[in-house]
């Protein structure tokens, strides 16, 4: 099963200061208003450009999977997605997958 490090070693803080929108443009809400794909609000989705630096980006994505992950869902599903829409913005992605 994979797993999501949620904190890449040395902090990597140019990865979360540039980190996109944890959106991977499904948007399908419905389990008690947020997205099935990841699990995101609408308000969360609209306010997360704004959300600050490199800190608060880290702490609301971390919150994301352990959202995922409460809910019985394993986020690796949603962060190889995530890690591919990093790639296609051309920014640095600052969550690790590993396989286990």
């Amino acid at each position: 099963m994979s797993q999501v490090i949620r904190d890449e070693p040395g902090g990597e803080e140019a990865a979360w200061e540039s980190a996109p929108s944890p959106c991977i443009d499904v948007c399908k809400y419905k389990r008690q208003g947020r997205c099935i794909a990841c699990s995101m609000t609408k308000l969360e989705k609209q306010a997360f450009p704004h959300s600050g630096g490199a800190a608060q980006k880290r702490a609301f994505i971390n919150a994301l999977i352990g959202r995922l992950e409460e809910t019985g869902r394993n986020p690796a599903f949603w962060a190889y997605t995530y890690r591919h829409k990093c790639e296609r913005e051309g920014v640095p992605c600052p969550i690790e997958i590993e396989e286990g």
